[in-house]
């Protein structure tokens, strides 16, 4: 116990420190990669397979989940991919260039992915947002290359 200056009570110090205790930054996970929050391990015989073509060329594949986007998948697995609107379709971040062999497979991209897509950077006639790409069996197997760059376009570029 301690008195505070002003008053004539002893406060108690829990009393004191949770009134006026400054919150704390959460502990950064250290949960291991498979066990990610928003991408699944498959069951055995059930897996999907996704090749990443990083920047450097080199190729990453992938044994994941059927209805995991390729956005969950490369943040999951820690690849250089941002997504800053969280995958909600508001940004180009996740920008992928989808194999010719896959893309007539995919479902054609809606009026919010191709406006988001004219922002992208390096856009191809097989560019893809990473956020809308659901995997599934029709698509397995799939590859995509990260562009060079990304660009994130906010207010403040128009101003």
């Amino acid at each position: 116990m301690f008195r505070v200056p002003g008053m004539s009570k002893l406060v108690a110090r829990s009393t004191f420190s949770a009134r006026f205790m400054v919150p704390r930054m959460p502990r950064p996970s250290i949960t291991p990669i498979r066990w990610h929050g928003h991408v699944h391990k498959p069951k055995p015989g059930e897996e999907l397979h996704v090749t990443f073509i990083l920047k450097d060329g080199t190729q990453k594949e992938y044994e994941v989940c059927e209805g995991d986007s390729l956005l969950d998948i490369a943040q999951g697995h820690n690849l250089d991919m941002e997504g800053a609107c969280g995958g909600s379709c508001a940004c180009s971040t996740c920008h992928v260039i989808v194999d010719p062999d896959y893309y007539d497979a995919l479902e054609e991209p809606d009026d919010d992915e191709n406006d988001m897509l004219d922002l992208a950077y390096g856009l191809t006639e097989t560019s893809r947002l990473g956020c809308q790409i659901k995997m599934n069996k029709d698509i397995d197997g799939i590859r995509v290359a990260l562009p060079a760059m990304t660009r994130n376009v906010s207010n403040s570029d128009f101003e």
